[in-house]
């Protein structure tokens, strides 16, 4: 129990508090509390109720991991950090979180709740709606070696993704690279370094617009140990919107209405929902939409006039070029959000076989997360993140039913279903996607990458 020094609690330890720190005892530590006090206090803010004549501590309604003197409650909550602070401008509250075509909410029907009868029923829908040529071609694609460990078995994932862009005609400079989900910004500092060339330095004072480069990092939570803030290049624009990607108007954001560059979507492991939120943010932006044709990579204008007609085109961001983004976490997908709605339903699917197989998908690692728990712990592997994510594993209901083996079979072709939707929208959206094995499962097992760019008939 806390309470004030007396002469006997003292007798073996510091008699007086630390200087300019707090005058209160921790009996259980038996020392002063070493909280920094206010000029002329005793006492820190947590024990300032010891003070004469102060008012009690009551808990912040704002925040209840911290306290606040119950007399100055009401300007405390004019500057308490977990105050509501105003939207920005781009901030349009559930822009992107799709419309529903089912229940707006879905109750989850946990696996193990189902009879084998049902679990069969799943099954039989799984591989029937499964069945078809874009699950066995990106099968093909998925397992082609090129695209996978003997390609990249001993480069980063940031350095595998860089290389499908390139591969893709979309790393280069004179656009704009959305990274979803940045936290510290590796990918986006990779796409820079790759960037980082004296050829733009020779280009002509008329057309340095085009040689300009753009990178916009999307996150929605404060992230420490930033490294855009490092980058302070002539002609390189690093920003950062703290915003969650299910209220982003990109038609709203200054930066890509400045110079109107093209955009190309990227992010290392968009997990679950937010890939969904991620695709329809790119690619259903109103003002995105009026122009899906891409420029030609390098168009020489004949004149400075021909650059100006060039930005004279009201508020609008440039035109999306393309994506890639590193999939991550299926099983934490949201019906209400998933892009591939109408293709589940065109195969007699509903939101409930929707959320039986994002949860059926966590299969497809669960074994092998045991097996490779020796993984190495290098920084820029996903492990911890995926550790993070990871559910609970429902196999006692498919013990006897299904084999370990079966078991992953079973969580990847869910995945690819789940990924199939995605590709489908892409399709509807003008754009060819593919999907790719883009790092060794010994890297990390979330190694599947969604990349796409404009349909040639589109273009």
């Amino acid at each position: 129990m806390h309470h004030i020094a007396s002469p006997a609690s003292l007798s073996s330890n510091m008699a007086t508090p630390l200087p300019g720190r707090c005058g209160f005892f921790v009996e259980k530590k038996k020392r002063f509390c070493k909280m920094i006090v206010g000029k002329g206090k005793v006492f820190c803010g947590e024990h300032a109720t010891m003070e004469e004549g102060s008012s009690r501590r009551i808990v912040c309604p704002l925040d209840p991991k911290h306290t606040v003197s119950e007399d100055k409650l009401h300007k405390h909550l004019k500057k308490c950090n977990s105050r509501q602070k105003p939207h920005p401008v781009y901030y349009v509250e559930n822009i992107n979180s799709g419309s529903a075509d089912g229940p707006e909410s879905l109750q989850q029907v946990s696996l193990s709740e189902r009879s084998r009868s049902q679990l069969q029923s799943l099954l039989d829908k799984l591989k029937s709606a499964a069945e078809g040529e874009f699950i066995d071609y990106h099968q093909e694609e998925l397992n082609d070696p090129k695209n996978g460990d003997s390609a990249h078995k001993h480069l980063k994932q940031q350095s595998s993704i860089l290389g499908h862009l390139e591969a893709l005609g979309l790393l280069a400079r004179g656009r704009c690279f959305l990274e979803f989900g940045a936290g510290r910004g590796k990918l986006s500092h990779w796409i820079h370094e790759a960037l980082k060339t004296p050829d733009h330095l020779k280009t002509p004072e008329h057309l340095k617009t085009l040689d300009d480069l753009q990178l916009l990092l999307v996150e929605r939570c404060t992230t420490r140990f930033k490294v855009d803030g490092k980058h302070q290049d002539a002609g390189v624009q690093f920003e950062r919107l703290q915003v969650d990607i299910q209220h982003l108007d990109l038609s709203k954001v200054p930066l890509l209405t400045q110079k109107k560059l093209p955009l190309v979507g990227v992010g290392k492991h968009l997990c679950g929902a937010a890939t969904d939120l991620a695709l329809r943010c790119l690619l259903e932006t109103p003002r995105l939409r009026e122009g899906t044709e891409p420029p030609p990579k390098r168009l020489k204008p004949s004149g400075p006039s021909d650059l100006e007609s060039a930005d004279d085109t009201g508020s609008s961001p440039g035109p999306v070029l393309g994506l890639a983004v590193a999939l991550c976490c299926h099983h934490r997908c949201e019906w209400r959000h998933y892009v591939g709605q109408q293709f589940f339903l065109q195969r007699g699917l509903n939101a409930e076989d929707f959320s039986a197989f994002c949860r059926m998908s966590s299969w497809a690692t669960c074994g092998l997360r045991t097996k490779q728990h020796h993984l190495s712990q290098d920084p820029t592997n996903q492990r911890e993140d995926e550790e993070e994510h990871e559910p609970v594993e429902e196999t006692d209901v498919v013990n006897g039913f299904l084999s370990p083996d079966e078991r992953q079979r079973v969580g990847r072709l869910c995945k690819r279903l789940i990924d199939g939707g995605r590709l489908h929208f892409l399709k509807t959206r003008g754009f060819a996607g593919k999907l790719s094995r883009y790092v060794g499962s010994q890297v990390t097992l979330e190694n599947v990458l969604l990349s796409a760019v404009p349909s040639p008939s589109s273009t």
